[in-house]
């Protein structure tokens, strides 16, 4: 036998001795899998989810008792209604620059800008927002007109509690959003709860 003839028949002995082993070796480590629970088994699915239960039966809860025990937010959390500031002699910071409601993606803020009266003037610019409207049917609570308003006249407060029964109630005015919101807990509609 020739040399030649010798690694012809080793190839095609050892190529036909793997693909037997193999098949033989994956068909009989499968069947043993399956049987004692190998990761992908029904049995160790069920396995897994029974221990995620478990693990959860000794947790402490974390469900809150609103509205009768209420959790003040963060010192620096702003998520909830606007408020219009005003300076510390009484004048309002809004000028009516109305970059606020070019700044909101819900088209929620509505400013109505009017020259301010030199004898009584109501901001210490030379404009003041004769009409301001906040729409909180639409409002996301983005924070854009925030960041937008040059005077820092239009802050979010950490009054969440905003409920209302009808379209009209929905949109704060600007005498509205000039008054400080109540503090938790007080809001209509919290004490049906």
């Amino acid at each position: 036998m020739s040399d030649e003839d010798r690694a012809t028949g080793s190839a095609t002995g050892s190529a036909t001795g793997s693909a037997t082993g193999s098949a033989t070796g994956s068909a009989t480590g499968s069947a043993t899998g399956s049987a004692t629970g190998s990761e992908g088994s029904p049995t160790w699915a069920i396995a897994r989810g029974m221990a995620t239960v478990f693990r959860q039966i000794f947790r402490r809860d974390v469900t809150e008792e609103y509205p009768k025990e209420i959790e003040p937010p963060p010192p620096r959390s702003h998520i909830g209604r606007h408020l219009l500031n005003r300076h510390d002699n009484g004048l309002e910071k809004c000028i009516g620059c109305e970059l606020c409601a070019f700044a909101c993606p819900a088209d929620a803020i509505w400013v109505e800008g009017e020259d301010n009266d030199p004898e009584h003037p109501v901001s210490p610019g030379e404009r003041f927002a004769k009409d301001y409207q906040i729409n909180y049917l639409r409002c996301i609570m983005c924070g854009l007109c925030v960041e937008a308003c040059p005077t820092r006249a239009l802050t979010l407060t950490s009054a969440y509690e905003m409920s209302f029964t009808s379209r009209e109630e929905a949109i704060l005015t600007k005498e509205q959003l000039l008054e400080p919101p109540p503090p938790l807990g007080t809001a209509p509609g919290t004490e049906e709860g």
